[in-house]
């Protein structure tokens, strides 16, 4: 056995040492110890080391070879872990404060190809009309099979200005779809809001920010003083909306729900364990909430739907969520890069795993596109345009008048909401009808 393959072998064993160490906490130089290990495979790791190194066409280095090892350790376990050099890991921490560079997609592996979880909303992909559910098989012309979610992810990232091109396998699409795309540096705003109606407001959370629950704060005040007044109710849109900080996922829903659990979280080591609980107020006064989700809304976004559905707090509708219940715990290594690892799941309230299963909205409602027909476009004659009508007591003719052509406003205003955003407009309806049934005292 050569020096050089002694050395390596002895670097290898010490690592994977290391790892059990780690992960035990209990392992000893002791003959009970050393059993535990296996033994066969570490060989098997040493003779497939020393193969490469003496028979591999090109000479690899040794720091090569067991950087891809780590690389292999962590993808093998689940979609979610991953080895992350030093560049990756700084650009993980830019990205969860709300900038990094790249095409503005959230993904996950799935046999072998990358699986959009979803695009993120006024970035490159989403203008370019990617959609959650597709499956990128090319990245320009290098086939994804075969590639670590990481090897994708830095050929998708880029200079801004440089383009890409996407090949996409689709439901529904009997062929594969070319889109291309230039890059961009993304900033996300993660929290957008407006007026729907007067005293109906909408918020559309993107992702989970270290920001977001203060952004979101601001936003819901900032609807009550456009208003002029306690908000009667609110629809918190989720859909798309892939994940992000766990903590700041609690803080969102502690926004809403005075006490009891929000989330809670299981592992096998101690510091796994968490439970977030909520704190007195809600800053909403009790309003009614609809939350939107869809198969894009995921890990986080999961969170707040599930507390707000187990507490029931808010109505949840449109589609099953993306089923993300695994908690990713990164530590930093000595070399400035980093290991994200599943430690823990997460679970509702009521105790649920939406661990591959998801949120299961309470009212389903898939997207549809509504189109206004000849009928609808003709205005029905009414009591008030009758030549000789009797006259309205309380109110003159005038006043009926402009009451009559205000609300045909907001019948259009309505029609435009439904074409544009049909689950968007069925929440609002049903909003309405809970804040007519259930008003605030």
């Amino acid at each position: 056995m050569s020096k050089q393959f002694r050395t390596a072998l002895l670097l290898t064993l010490g690592i994977l040492i290391g790892i059990t160490a780690s992960i035990t906490g209990n392992v000893m130089a002791s003959k009970e110890s050393t059993n535990g290990l296996p033994l066969n495979e570490l060989r098997n790791l040493s003779d497939i080391f020393s193969r490469i190194k003496s028979d591999y066409v090109e000479v690899v280095e040794d720091k090569v070879l067991l950087e891809n090892a780590i690389k292999g350790m962590l993808s093998g376990l689940d979609p979610h872990s991953t080895y992350l050099n030093p560049e990756e890991y700084k650009e993980l921490q830019i990205g969860t404060t709300g900038q990094f560079g790249g095409l503005g997609i959230q993904v996950g592996m799935e046999d072998g190809f990358v699986k959009v979880i979803s695009p993120i909303d006024d970035t490159p992909a989403f203008h370019a009309g990617v959609q959650a559910g597709d499956l990128i098989i090319r990245l320009d012309e290098k086939p994804v099979k075969g590639m670590t979610l990481n090897d994708a992810v830095n050929i998708m990232r880029g200079k801004p200005g440089t383009a890409i091109k996407l090949t996409i396998v689709r439901e529904g699409v009997d062929k594969p779809l070319v889109i291309s795309i230039t890059r961009d540096i993304i900033k996300v705003d993660s929290v957008k809001s407006r007026m729907l109606e007067p005293g109906y407001g909408y918020v559309r959370i993107t992702n989970f920010q270290s920001k977001t629950p203060a952004d979101l704060l601001k936003a819901i005040n900032s609807l009550k003083e456009e208003y002029g007044s306690e908000l009667k109710g609110l629809v918190l849109d989720l859909r798309n909306n892939p994940g992000g900080v766990l903590n700041a996922a609690a803080d969102v829903a502690d926004l809403f729900i005075e006490k009891g659990k929000l989330v809670y979280t299981e592992g096998r080591i101690e510091n796994s364990k968490f439970e977030f609980n909520a704190k007195p107020g809600d800053t909403l006064n009790h309003a009614p909430i609809v939350v939107l989700i869809n198969g894009g809304s995921a890990s986080a976004s999961e969170i707040v739907a599930g507390a707000l559905q187990d507490h029931h707090r808010a109505v949840v509708m449109g589609s099953k969520s993306f089923g993300k219940g695994s908690v990713q715990t990164i530590q930093e290594l000595r070399s400035g890069g980093a290991v994200k690892i599943t430690t823990a799941r997460y679970f509702t309230p009521s105790g649920r795993s939406i661990q591959g299963e998801g949120i299961e909205p309470d009212i389903h409602l898939d997207t549809f596109k509504i189109t206004e027909t000849e009928t609808d476009k003709v205005s029905r004659l009414k009591e008030a345009d009758l030549g000789n009508h009797i006259s309205n007591p309380d109110k003159s003719d005038e006043e009926i008048k402009k009451e009559n052509l205000a609300k045909e406003e907001s019948e259009k205003n309505k029609k435009v909401l439904a074409a544009e955003d049909y689950q968007l407009h069925e929440a609002l309806v049903l909003l309405k009808g809970l804040s007519i049934l259930h008003p605030k005292s």
